[in-house]
């Protein structure tokens, strides 16, 4: 049984007239009675009765007409929904990002994207650079937003330098202002209480680096707290951190940002996806969004 066919016989059930049908689907007559015969010829039953021109549904034909028409319009429901898919108007996006970006970046280009694409569903994972690379290679995330260098071991992906961002220090606002002459030395960090990111945070790592290249081992009052949980401890006079400049300037009434002296402290972002399988069309346009949101 065709689809095909399915269509040629409920043209005829609905006309009573093979010309007429035929005309409606845009075939030959002698090639719409051929399928009809070969459908009749599958079923094992006759579906019309041909009485001197007269075309009436035999009861075989009456049991496949609501049947048939079922069908048809299931499939004309699939080509719809596969057509709003591809004109971005369902969908989804799978995004993987690192904290500090989902409170820096992300706000404000997930809003330029959904204003633009408002069907389209965004479902967002955080996670260090190291867990997301996991996840892009067991095919769990589309996209994610990743701290470069990637990690030794990381499987086959594609990744596109979307920006490079300054590390500064946050302190309360309540508190002397750390360093001198206006910004903060590396070396200024030794003995300084340091509110830690938990482990896994790529901060956690690039800070904790920077001290060692200085000689000396962090000392941290508070540590394994989220982005929120960190900036609420700083605010609250527990210690300082190291944070994105982006994640600084949101962070709203409390805090005071002081800048890394030279040559400070950087991070380079990337968006990645895997090597081996396209991203989805929707995600190519997030794609877009996000890269000339790095060039801005």
């Amino acid at each position: 049984m065709q689809f095909q066919q399915l269509m040629y016989f409920v043209a005829v059930a609905e006309t009573r007239h093979f010309t007429r049908a035929a005309e409606e689907v845009h075939v030959s007559q002698p090639s719409l009675s051929q399928q009809i015969r070969a459908l009749e010829s599958e079923l094992g039953a006759e579906l019309f009765s041909r009485a001197r021109g007269n075309i009436t549904l035999t009861d075989a034909g009456e049991a496949l007409l609501p049947l048939a028409r079922r069908i048809l319009a299931d499939a004309d429901t699939a080509r719809h929904e596969v057509q709003e898919l591809a004109q971005l108007r369902r969908g989804r996006v799978r995004l993987g990002a690192t904290p500090s970006l989902c409170t820096g970046l992300l706000p404000d280009v997930l809003r330029a994207f959904h204003d633009r694409h408002p069907g389209i569903q965004l479902l967002l994972e955080e996670g260090g650079s190291l867990d997301l690379v996991r996840e892009l290679a067991r095919g769990a995330l589309d996209l994610a937003l990743v701290v470069l260098p990637l990690p030794a071991a990381s499987p086959a992906l594609t990744t596109v330098e979307l920006l490079q961002e300054d590390l500064v220090v946050v302190s309360s606002a309540r508190a002397p202002r750390p360093g001198r002459g206006g910004s903060v030395r590396i070396a200024d960090l030794q003995g300084a209480p340091l509110v830690m990111f938990r482990h896994g945070y790529d901060l956690r790592e690039l800070t904790v680096a920077a001290c060692r290249a200085e000689g000396f081992e962090p000392s941290f009052t508070v540590e394994g707290g989220e982005m929120d949980a960190v900036l609420g401890f700083v605010r609250a006079g527990l210690g300082i951190a190291v944070v994105p400049s982006m994640v600084a300037v949101r962070s709203g009434h409390g805090l005071r940002t002081t800048p890394l002296a030279r040559p400070g402290l950087r991070r380079t972002i990337a968006l990645a996806h895997r090597s081996d399988v396209a991203p989805p069309r929707a995600a190519r346009e997030l794609q877009k969004v996000l890269l000339a949101a790095g060039r801005a």
